[in-house]
């Protein structure tokens, strides 16, 4: 009796895609599993690689993990490989018996105030994808202001606040490309204000990035003693959860320390809710008007009535990141995400609305939950996905050319110069020698075609 394989797809070779495919082949199964990984870019590791500010070490280390996944050589990599362009649903059909969509949030969640179309206003998601080379924003970036409103009170906004606020000879031990160093270097800020609608109880930042943002040299971390007026709820949280315990410790000490000596200042204004963004008279940035808030008692906060404005040249809007929708693939466009029931896809019936399951296609990670969790959490993700692509087996597609052969047939007959393990690994080599160079671990390659060159050894 010949024993069934799983050919499966997972488009995506960040930590969601990684993980599903690490957890089907360790997972218990009546059948053999043949995985493809799939990504847009030419290197692996989506977010990891290109969210993640170069002064994280310690959450980059999380590759090591990713890398010896794949180095095991059970699963296939393919990188700059556009699903929607160079491959298509129908083609996934026609190779494989499953799909799963691991391809993350990317873009910026919206902000509705008005005057964020005015020049200077930035999504913080394309500032960290500029900081961190990644292959498909511009080279440059316009940092031409003083002062720098961020706009929200997660690890983004504070990967953001501290990138603007530090002295860019402090990165440079880092991965920093150097197009980005170059950039930073020029920059002529003096100010950086993070605004969060709330109180310093209810941040979304962990405390590591708290505590880093205070060890920045030359520096100075400014908080406003109005916005420590804790109430009862305020007051609760603080005793009642240790990371909560932790922030406002930190925050606490940077009330007493000594402030005026440094050239550059990092301010955080909290119980302030952004209402506009004021055009200074020519289309940019001028300014930012803002409502000052207070505890409603409940743990939640609302508006005083009382009206602020700060002049600045330039925001950041941090208020999450959103997902992208697929070609093919059903999209809820109110939350970013593929409908889904525990990572089996949802199609809506045209004729009765009703939803029901696309058979062979699944989504994990961020795609699937939104942009909310750590990578416990995609792992656990991970498994609820994968659990139901075994357990579908009889709804599995049946592919006309299942083998692994005819996939590499299909990419090189359209002329997709497609990467692949062994040219991560020449990439990745390559970075790292540069980085040698110059006595640092590595500086990124920043060009998507020189990546790609360097993958395929057709320097």
């Amino acid at each position: 009796m010949t024993r069934t394989k799983l050919r499966l797809a997972i488009v995506g070779a960040g930590p969601a895609g990684i993980y599903a495919a690490d957890i089907l082949l360790k997972a218990e199964r009546n059948f053999d599993v043949s995985i493809d990984l799939f990504d847009h870019l030419p290197a692996p590791y989506g977010l990891v690689r290109y969210g993640v500010a170069p002064d994280h070490p310690r959450i980059k280390g999380i590759i090591t993990a990713l890398r010896d996944v794949l180095d095991r050589g059970d699963i296939r990599i393919f990188g700059n490989v556009r699903f929607g362009e160079d491959l298509s649903l129908d083609d996934l059909k026609r190779h494989y018996n499953a799909v799963i969509f691991a391809t993350g949030a990317v873009r910026d969640a919206s902000l509705t105030i008005p005057g964020v179309e005015l020049e200077g206003s930035y999504g913080a998601a394309d500032f960290v994808s500029w900081f961190d080379g990644h292959p498909d924003v511009p080279r440059t970036w316009p940092l031409e202001a003083e002062s720098v409103a961020v706009i929200g009170n997660g690890n983004v906004a504070l990967d953001t606040a501290r990138m603007l606020a530090k002295h860019v000879e402090d990165l440079m031990v880092t991965e920093l490309p150097a197009n980005v160093a170059a950039g930073l270097a020029a920059s002529p800020v003096t100010d950086v204000h993070v605004f969060g609608r709330r109180g310093p109880t209810s941040v979304k930042f962990t405390p590591l990035e708290l505590r880093e943002l205070g060890e920045l040299r030359d520096v100075d971390m400014i908080v406003y003693d109005e916005d420590f007026d804790y109430d009862d709820a305020a007051r609760a949280a603080v005793t009642g959860n240790k990371q909560v315990f932790v922030i406002d410790k930190v925050l606490q000490q940077w009330r007493q320390r000594p402030v005026g000596e440094a050239s550059r200042r990092l301010h955080l204004h909290f119980f302030a809710k952004p209402l506009e963004i004021v055009d200074d008279g020519s289309g940019r940035v001028g300014g930012i008007r803002y409502e000052r808030t207070a505890p409603d008692g409940e743990g939640g906060v609302v508006g005083t009535g009382e009206i602020r404005e700060l002049p600045i040249q330039a925001v950041y809007r941090a208020v999450g990141y959103f997902g992208s929708p697929l070609p093919g693939i059903p999209f809820d466009k109110k939350f970013g995400v593929i409908p889904n029931h525990e990572g089996q896809v949802l199609t809506r019936d045209k004729t009765t609305g009703e939803a029901r399951q696309m058979y062979g296609v699944y989504a994990t990670g961020w795609i699937k939950r939104g942009p909310v969790g750590l990578i416990g959490h995609t792992k656990s993700d991970a498994m609820e996905t994968i659990k139901h692509v075994i357990n579908d087996l009889g709804n599995w597609w049946t592919p006309e050319s299942p083998s692994e052969e005819s996939v590499v047939e299909l990419l090189e007959s359209r002329g997709i110069a497609y990467t692949d393990l062994d040219g991560w690994h020449r990439l990745d080599q390559h970075e790292l020698s540069l980085g040698e160079a110059e006595g640092r671990v590595r500086i990124k390659v920043v060009p998507r075609d020189d990546m790609v060159a360097i993958s395929r050894d057709e320097v």
